[in-house]
């Protein structure tokens, strides 16, 4: 994978006051989605956008392009 996680998603969503559950009773991310999350796959832009919302920061701040074969790529 070419894009990388710079932050642990769930952990910065769960400090800004959204736990699991809050995110699928509110309807603001899938179970599916979640589990994206935890696993480090990646997610839709349209799940990039919620993110940037409920943590009101930009992609950049998310994500990053890793070569690969660079040492940074996990």
């Amino acid at each position: 994978m070419s894009l990388k996680y710079k932050i642990d998603v769930l952990a910065e969503l769960k400090n800004a006051g959204y736990n699991t559950s809050k995110l699928r009773k509110d309807k603001l991310l899938s179970e599916s989605t979640i589990q994206k999350f935890r696993n480090k796959l990646s997610v839709s832009w349209e799940n990039i956008e919620t993110l940037c919302r409920l943590l009101k920061v930009q992609p950049g701040d998310i994500i990053e392009y890793v070569e690969e074969g660079s040492e940074k790529h996990e």
